[in-house]
């Protein structure tokens, strides 16, 4: 099994600034894609980024040149970071993982609990 536990998140300003840490842990042979997911209220859950084992990052388009992915492979840590934030950011937060966790065998999808990111004034 694996799990993944979130931290960060909050309230901020229009125009502030937030990171969200997820870190994986368990049985984890290889982590293929780790990312996060976005629902607001009334709404279906999004891709916001996602980072593909072989480097390949994807974002959303509403959130493109605002908030950057990375990946600390040895920690099997995700971190977001959310700059120039707008209520239309305003979300539950959920790590997402694809988690191979033995050699030969298939990948899972795992989630995080949500961590909610609020942007208001």
């Amino acid at each position: 099994q694996v799990q993944l536990v979130e931290s960060g998140g909050g309230l901020v300003q229009p125009g502030g600034s937030l990171r969200l840490s997820c870190a994986a842990s368990g049985s984890i042979f290889r982590i293929n894609a780790m990312g996060w997911y976005r629902q607001a209220p009334g709404k279906q859950r999004e891709l916001v980024s996602l980072i593909i084992s072989d480097g390949i990052i994807n974002y959303v388009d509403s959130v493109k040149g605002r908030f950057t992915i990375s990946r600390d492979n040895a920690k099997n840590m995700v971190t977001l970071q959310m700059n120039s934030l707008k209520p239309e950011d305003t979300a539950v937060y959920f790590c997402n993982a694809v988690v191979q966790s033995y050699p030969g065998r298939g990948s899972g999808t795992y989630w995080g609990q949500g961590t909610q990111v609020t942007v208001s004034s």
